[in-house]
């Protein structure tokens, strides 16, 4: 089934009322026009995909390149490029606009961003283990534990002190509570990843069978 998506900002969390009066948390995506930029086919990129813009980029701060990729759909340089895959290309023109209007109450979507970093954490907070003893003699407070029984080698994906969150996150098969066409605007239920002001990529889902038929 093909997909759809659009590009937005996340602006905060929020409660809405349903129409049988539960009350339920929703996060609030402004997600303006996005401007398709290109449109990939097998014959010429070997996949099929959209390339969507957004959020305008001035001049200034743009390379010549960007600037003329840009000119070829009649748009401005964007802050923001990606592409979603898997898409009816009949459906996309260079240099048409994608609306909040994509989607609709009721839609299972994907949405993707970068959780919050928080630096350089300890393998507690990191990791969630737990610490040792506080007295008695015991020097395993705070500390990651043994290494493992090999000298001078750590294995593999061993649980260590490092920096904490700052990734590539996708929640999936979230609900689309309401668009607001008028303002640009999707209400999805629960909360999705990254701080409020970072770019979110909305995608239909990729477990077909939840899709809204």
């Amino acid at each position: 089934m093909a997909r759809k998506g659009i590009l937005g900002t996340k602006v905060g969390m929020t409660q809405v009322f349903t129409k049988n009066g539960e009350l339920i948390p929703v996060t609030v995506i402004k997600a303006d026009p996005n401007v398709v930029l290109q449109v990939k086919t097998p014959e010429t990129d070997g996949y099929e995909a959209v390339q969507l813009g957004y959020d305008d980029l001035r001049k200034v701060l743009s390379t010549k390149p960007a600037q003329g990729h840009a000119a070829k759909a009649n748009t401005t340089p964007k802050r923001y490029i990606r592409e979603i895959r898997d898409v009816a290309l009949d459906d996309y023109k260079v240099g048409a606009t994608v609306t909040v209007d994509e989607f609709q109450a009721g839609d299972i979507v994907d949405v993707t961003g970068r959780s919050k970093g928080h630096g350089f954490q300890g393998n507690i907070k990191k990791n969630g283990q737990s610490r040792g003893p506080e007295t008695h003699g015991s020097r395993y407070h705070r500390v990651p534990g043994s290494m493992g029984s090999i000298i001078n080698r750590v294995f593999k994906n061993k649980a260590l002190p490092g920096r904490m969150g700052n990734h590539k996150v996708t929640m999936q098969n979230l609900e689309v509570v309401s668009t607001d066409t008028e303002n640009n605007v999707i209400l999805i239920r629960g909360n999705v990843p990254g701080a409020n002001k970072s770019l979110v990529t909305i995608r239909s889902t990729v477990k077909h069978g939840k899709l809204k038929k």
